[in-house]
């Protein structure tokens, strides 16, 4: 389906199918929180609050792709996606370089990467503003201390004592949820990937722009990447230059916090990128301060539904963080929210448990599929110049971004996650009605 098609639709939205409609309490109001709550809204459920534990919301973070595959449902719910289209990068191709000259290696359209890419500061106020014009309401200063796994009403509690109860919460707080505790039963601590992040996200200063050595990349939206043995950055221009991002992906083993406020080392940076193609270089060796982030990830979980209730179900990357590299952590987030909604619509009000079960089987070999193309891509992009002599030409194919299983990344972004779901209902359902009648549900 042409997103296109979806704006210019009359919007409407789902009657419930229960009477009355399910009452379900977001935690989290970042962009897969956000996402729920849309989506939930659009299929007729009765979303009471999203929660979110920050007194007020922040620009944090830097670039963010948002994929066809999530803009499409995201219309389908009643967004004007234009309003992210119009913030996002507008550059027709992104390049694929070779680290130390810049030789372009590949050249593809921007869209076979992360779609739009733009700021996750700016996608997600307006985010936050599609979940208010749906009248939901969004609770701030909310932090949740503990969940209480009772069935027909699961609860949580907040740190001011308050209670809230529902017929489905719906964890969205990311990979250090509560919540995960207990879906799992135990605490699953991060493994280390190999890899860091330098991140810098700045506007320009007019000496920077007027500068011929370090300007190559602010005169339009643009996006490159350069390539190189264990290492590669990305640089994304913004707003016509307005604003500038590089990220600098390099190994690293050291103990460092799995924060998004890390500061980070330019000294370090600058030994880092002493070698990468000049018209690069000295944009980021003149970068004044940068951030530093581990690259951390967990193991895939046997499940993300709650034992005893199966009323408590966690979304986003609570339970499928993606590396940088997948481009898809956000995109895949709206997937989770939309196949979500529609499991709940196609079960009686007493079925919640087959409708959330269904959805984390439904999902689950999806995101594996996403999670790792970031780390084939990687993977691709650190090894296809070891070895390689300058004057020897690469196969384009061998960088360019594409899924792991999928040509050129097509089915990855065509993919209707809520058609899927549909589909697919008559025959998960089924299994998972059996295994809960046998009490044994089969690990993911």
């Amino acid at each position: 389906m042409d997103p296109q098609e979806v704006i210019t639709k009359p919007y409407k939205r789902l009657v419930s199918p229960h009477d009355p409609p399910l009452r379900v309490v977001i935690v989290g109001a970042g962009l897969g929180g956000c996402a729920a709550a849309i989506a939930l809204h659009h299929h007729g459920h009765d979303v009471v609050a999203v929660l979110d534990k920050v007194r007020q919301f922040t620009r944090l973070g830097d670039s963010l792709g948002l994929g066809e595959n999530a803009y499409k449902l995201l219309a389908r719910w009643g967004c004007n996606i234009k309003e992210i289209q119009e913030i996002g990068n507008q550059a027709p191709t992104m390049k694929i370089r070779r680290w130390h000259d810049g030789k372009v290696l590949a050249e593809q359209p921007l869209m076979d990467m992360a779609g739009y890419i733009g700021h996750r500061g700016d996608y997600h106020d307006i985010f936050l503003k599609w979940v208010r014009e749906r009248s939901i309401p969004i609770l701030m200063n909310s932090d949740v201390v503990s969940y209480t796994d009772t069935s027909p009403t699961p609860s949580l509690t907040l740190s001011s004592g308050e209670t809230l109860t529902a017929d489905l919460i719906v964890a969205c707080d990311g990979i250090k949820s509560l919540a995960r505790h207990l879906v799992l039963g135990s605490r699953d601590d991060p493994v280390s990937s190999g890899y860091a992040c330098f991140r810098a996200y700045f506007s320009p200063s007019p000496e920077m722009r007027a500068d011929p050595s370090r300007n190559a990349f602010l005169n339009e939206d643009s996006v490159n990447f350069w390539i190189g043995p264990d290492t590669h950055v990305v640089q994304n221009t913004l707003r016509g230059g307005k604003e500038f991002n590089w990220i600098l992906t390099h190994k690293d083993e050291g103990d460092i916090p799995e924060s998004w406020f890390q500061p980070g080392d330019m000294d370090e940076v600058r030994r880092l990128a002493a070698d990468i193609d000049p018209r690069i270089r000295h944009a980021i060796m003149s970068t004044e301060k940068c951030l530093d982030w581990k690259i951390c990830y967990r193991k895939p979980l046997p499940t993300w539904v709650s034992p005893e209730s199966h009323r408590i179900v966690l979304l986003g990357d609570s339970c499928h963080a993606h590396l940088p590299t997948s481009a898809q952590g956000a995109s895949q987030a709206t997937e989770s929210a939309g196949v979500l909604a529609v499991c709940l619509s196609l079960v009686e009000s007493d079925e919640v448990k087959v409708a959330t079960r269904a959805y984390e089987k439904l999902r689950f070999p999806r995101v594996r599929v996403s999670q790792t193309h970031g780390e084939d891509l990687r993977d691709r992009w650190h090894n296809v110049l070891k070895n390689v002599e300058e004057d020897v030409d690469i196969d384009p194919e061998m960088v360019k971004i594409k899924a792991s299983t999928y040509l050129h990344n097509r089915p990855l972004y065509a993919f209707d996650a809520e058609k899927d779901a549909i589909d697919k209902w008559e025959e998960v359902a089924s299994r998972v009605r059996a295994e809960l009648a046998t009490g044994k549900v089969g690990p993911l």
